[in-house]
């Protein structure tokens, strides 16, 4: 198979709705991320802050990030989706996305959008990043 499901156990369950939080590509070694957000396994937020719910949701992308066989240094692009006007959080997340990524520098994207997963969700990322 060409394909390889990433389901990292410490993740909510995605099967329900028909995702896994990552596929690896094996014949090219890319690892395509699920938008990755600020849910526990019963798909409740633990912040109400989009810097509180940005930390979570990078530590959730480094969780799927090392059961995909990848890393941080290796990611090649991120999406953020912030709920509301992104430039009004760029004070905010640029300083812990620079922390975050240190000198991986991968290409970055960054949308404000006016709804994501569920009412309380403030912040999503996606990813594509190389196997290490």
């Amino acid at each position: 198979m060409r394909k390889q499901l990433i389901n990292p156990p410490q993740r909510y369950d995605g099967k329900p709705h028909g995702l896994s939080h990552a596929v690896v590509d094996t014949a090219s070694g890319i690892v395509y991320i699920s938008g990755q957000v600020d849910w526990d396994a019963n798909h409740q937020v633990s912040s109400h802050t989009v810097e509180g719910q940005l930390k979570n949701v990078l530590t959730n992308l480094t969780i799927v990030l090392d059961a995909a066989g990848s890393s941080v240094e290796n990611l090649l692009h991120l999406r953020i989706y912030v709920r509301g006007e992104l430039g009004e959080f760029m004070g905010t997340i640029a300083p812990i996305l620079g922390q975050f990524l240190a000198e991986s520098r991968p290409a970055v994207t960054g949308i404000g959008v006016s709804s994501l997963a569920s009412p309380e969700t403030l912040v999503e990322i996606e990813a594509t990043a190389a196997l290490k």
